[in-house]
């Protein structure tokens, strides 16, 4: 490496230093075949690592495949769970509901049958000479006997109602018992699923990004060392067959096309420079047009001959459907894709296999999703929490992007929508069958 250096340097050469000869011109051409040896050999020894990376690069890729349907299939689960779990809160509301008004029907039936009960008990405290020598006539005293006669069946009666009342509550508590521990028990394996989905999406990341430094860095240092042994052949080859004057003519003209090829790259740089503003300018517009529509037309579907109808394409996240496509939205605008109200912290997935074509948050529309699909389909996904891909990436149907918002928002609502060549169509007709594997 140190004879490399000193090559290197010898080869570049120092601005001061001049005796009547340029510094390279002045190299000792057996030092110089000794550096271009040695950094031939570091760049044979770059080729045969860059291939091992490439090896490696290949088993992370198959690794990459079954993680992902790994994450498909758990974020499925995940959904099922958060389904399962809405409904037994809803029944847990039901229930509770129902517990309350038994509990207060029963309350006040325990305060009639308790007086009724306190008045017979004081009866039955008179005895009965002195019912006798009581001022009230006979014909009062045997009505008011008659009635008290005719009052203990229907006491009787109430009591036993009240018991089946008081037997009917404390099973309605124990069922109210049992539900409460199924839904704790979905909740907890929700939140398990929710961090293996986790794991498995940093997972995913680390996969994606464990080679591609390093092979950066091989490819960077393999550059360098050719342009060395380039430049130490060119030197080499100067020292045996020319002379002063051919070696100045030579930096002459060199001189010259550095100036040409810089002029041009400047010219190509700026050309470059202009073609990305403009690309960017269009990138920005298409985004635009996707969050905010055209006149909606007079098509039910969009008039784009959108999908089968097959069902090749899913809802992003599980929940509940509130505004559908071609439906005035809470704002009265008719909406081009479908709303749907979600758990907070549910998963979104990718509804097709395509590619990210955008991820991050949009003119204060808080974090969206572009995801590119085969034959001129694009999703539009918008409501977000926290997005799990980045712009670029090839997922499956199902795969993991993110989740919805927290429990602090309330309810969260996610928009979907889907378009073909720019024009939307109807989400829930779907998009045709492909062959399961996403762009790019």
């Amino acid at each position: 490496m140190r004879r490399a250096a000193l090559a290197a340097a010898a080869l570049l050469g120092a601005a001061g230093g001049f005796s009547g000869k340029p510094a390279w011109a002045q190299a000792d051409p057996r030092a110089s075949q000794r550096a271009l040896t040695e950094i031939e050999r570091q760049i044979e020894a770059g080729r045969q690592r860059d291939a091992a990376l490439a090896r490696s690069g290949e088993a992370l890729e198959r690794e990459l495949e079954g993680l992902r349907t790994r994450l498909v299939q758990t974020a499925d689960e995940a959904a099922k769970l958060e389904t399962e779990l809405t409904g037994l809160e809803e029944t847990l509301r039901a229930l509770e509901a129902e517990e309350s008004a038994q509990a207060g029907k029963l309350d006040a039936d325990r305060a009639s049958i308790a007086e009724l009960l306190g008045g017979l008990q004081r009866l039955s405290r008179i005895p009965p000479e002195a019912m006798i020598a009581r001022p009230d006539s006979p014909v009062d005293t045997l009505r008011g006997a008659l009635l008290l006669r005719s009052a203990v069946p229907i006491l009787r009666e109430r009591a036993e109602a009240l018991a089946l009342s008081l037997q009917r509550l404390a099973d309605l508590r124990a069922d109210l018992a049992t539900r409460r521990a199924q839904a704790q028990d979905a909740r907890t394996a929700l939140a398990a699923r929710q961090d293996e989905i986790a794991k498995l999406v940093e997972r995913r990341q680390e996969l994606q990004q464990q080679t591609e430094a390093e092979r950066r860095q091989v490819a960077d240092r393999m550059a360098r060392l050719g342009n060395e042994a380039q430049d130490l052949r060119g030197l080499i080859e100067r020292l045996e067959r020319e002379a002063e004057q051919r070696r100045r003519e030579e930096q002459r003209r060199k001189a010259e096309a550095l100036a040409r090829a810089k002029a041009e790259r400047e010219k190509a740089e700026r050309e470059q420079a202009a073609r990305a503003a403009a690309a960017a300018a269009e990138r920005e517009r298409e985004i635009a047009a996707s969050i905010t529509p055209p006149t909606p037309p007079d098509r039910p579907d969009g008039g784009s001959g959108g999908g089968s109808g097959d069902g090749a394409s899913r809802l992003p996240v599980a929940g509940q459907v509130t505004t559908r496509y071609g439906e005035a939205d809470k704002f009265g605008v008719t909406s081009r894709g479908l709303t749907v109200s979600a758990r907070p912290g549910a998963q979104v997935v990718a509804p097709s296999s395509g590619s990210i074509m955008f991820a991050g948050p949009f003119r204060g529309y808080g974090l969206i999703l572009i995801v590119e699909h085969p034959n001129g389909y694009h999703s539009l996904i918008a409501g977000l929490g926290r997005i799990d891909t980045k712009v670029g990436q090839r997922v499956l149907a199902g795969e993991p992007l993110g989740v919805m918002g927290s429990p602090a928002d309330g309810d969260p609502d996610l928009y979907f929508e889907l378009r073909r060549n720019g024009q939307p169509i109807n989400p829930q007709r779907g998009l045709p069958a492909s062959d399961g594997k996403g762009q790019g």
